[in-house]
């Protein structure tokens, strides 16, 4: 007698979903934040502020060597393409027109509201910055140091009678970037003896991505800390003395977020809802961890996973664009606050004033990365335009708040970037990209992470689908 089996059904184990993980952390962070300042638990602030700066550094860690890594093996993929000068050319062009776009809401919205007039502050008590930006500072900062873009300051501190010095161990991302791809073009000019290192690199690659995605999946848990710490100690009274500034520059990365990006997605072809649903986990990683470099792998993730751009060439566009592709910080933001401190100590600006804010945003955004964030930015702004640089101190008591969207708005754009130009010359797996659901574009990722099955979007420049990255 012959016995039949019969198919047992699986069931499928339920699963917080990741983006919803993520808003949990965020709900949690807020009341343990709330709980912190109302009952003055210096305890939990202490335990807030502590996994949140270790959530960072953890990230900030890995990019090194993925950064460097992923630059390496970009330039040696394009070296296999016969139109990679044109891809770059492309990739800058756009760059410079989205930061254009940018700079000229900041500037509109800032005549038509008068943020500066406005504001209930009093610029005798500004004091100028320790840190300040120039032109001759950042072509400086690009030049490596050393192999690894490392930076080592020091500070030397009395008290009770007692001299200590701390040390702080940084690096650069922008120097990374050179260093990476002048060792890339080094491989290209010595040929096939360049292969086994080049296996090795990618081979690191992809250890360092692996560790990069465990530290992404703790990203709850980061998310509670870092929104609980924000909610703990910031001084919210103080938003009431620059509630105008605050407004504007929350109204201009609005603006550029949800009528610019979808705009130029769609005169390039493509639908905005499905680019913002692949790209929302890194947008919303980056509003709460207020560091483009530190999203940058989960940027560079859902670029080439979500979005369907061929890796070899978001290798070298996304890393990129962490640098210099800045919209909020290095557009809107600057553009804001020059209008506001020069209304602050009544200087008038003309009409060259406003063509010298616009070149700034589109040049000199590099420069944000090259040394020490938005500040940088805006002093080289205030620089250039002879302002005085005791305005940014006015403006700096509100950076945190104003942090979270300028993040958000710049990963928005260092994703959107390389996906337009991807769409442009053939580089875009539109069957990936027009598959994004709000519901599991995040999932996908995770899924996708913890499935053996070899990645779609892992094969090389030259096999299959239509990447074969032909002239555009």
């Amino acid at each position: 007698m012959s016995t039949t089996t019969e198919p047992v059904a699986t069931k499928r184990r339920f699963r917080i979903p990741f983006w919803a993980q993520v808003f949990i952390g965020l709900g949690v962070g807020v009341v343990l934040g709330l709980l912190a300042r109302n009952l003055e638990l210096s305890w939990l602030t202490t335990t807030l502020s502590t996994v949140g700066s270790i959530f960072v550094q953890l990230l900030k860690v890995i990019v090194v060597p993925l950064v460097l890594t992923a630059i390496i093996v970009s330039v040696a993929n394009l070296g296999r393409v016969t139109n990679a000068v044109r891809l770059a050319g492309q990739t800058l062009l756009w760059f410079a027109i989205t930061a254009a776009i940018s700079v000229a809401i900041g500037i509109g919205i800032g005549l038509l509201t008068n943020p500066g007039a406005s504001a209930q502050i009093d610029p005798a008590s500004a004091k100028a910055p320790s840190h300040s930006g120039g032109w001759l500072d950042f072509l400086e900062s690009i030049i490596p140091g050393n192999v690894l873009g490392l930076e080592v300051s020091s500070r030397v501190s009395e008290a009770e009678g007692a001299i200590s010095v701390s040390s702080n161990l940084s690096f650069n991302v922008l120097q990374l970037i050179v260093l990476g791809i002048a060792i890339g073009a080094a491989t290209l000019a010595v040929g096939r003896k360049a292969d086994p290192f080049i296996d090795v690199t990618r081979a690191a690659l992809e250890v360092f991505s692996k560790l990069v995605w465990w530290v992404i999946l703790l990203s709850p848990i980061g998310t509670a800390a870092l929104i609980g710490r924000a909610v703990a100690i910031y001084h919210w009274d103080v938003l009431g003395s620059l509630a105008v500034f605050t407004v504007d520059v929350y109204l201009g990365c609005a603006l550029v977020l949800l009528v610019v990006y979808p705009v130029i997605a769609r005169l390039n072809g493509l639908n905005p809802l499905r680019f913002y649903a692949g790209a929302w986990p890194a947008i919303q990683f980056g509003f709460v961890s207020r560091s483009s470099i530190g999203t940058l792998p989960l940027t560079q993730r859902v670029t080439t996973r979500n979005l369907g751009v061929a890796p070899e060439y978001a290798s070298f566009s996304v890393p990129f664009g962490a640098t210099t592709k800045m919209d909020g910080c290095a557009a809107i933001y600057p553009a804001l606050a020059a209008i506001t401190v020069a209304q602050l100590f009544g200087v008038d600006l003309g009409v060259t004033d406003y063509l010298l804010i616009a070149f700034v945003s589109v040049v000199g955004s590099s420069a944000t990365a090259g040394l020490t964030g938005a500040t940088v930015m805006l002093t080289l702004t205030l620089a250039t335009l002879g302002l005085p640089l005791e305005g940014v101190g006015l403006l700096l008591a509100i950076d945190p708040i104003l942090d979270m969207i300028r993040t958000a708005t710049n990963v928005a754009g260092q994703a959107l970037v390389p996906t337009i130009v991807a769409r442009r010359t053939g580089l875009l797996d539109l069957e990936r990209f027009n598959s994004n659901r709000f519901a599991h574009a995040a999932d996908r990722l995770e899924e996708s992470e913890s499935s053996d099955e070899p990645d779609p979007d892992a094969d090389s420049a030259g096999s299959g689908r239509d990447r074969e990255l032909v002239n555009a």
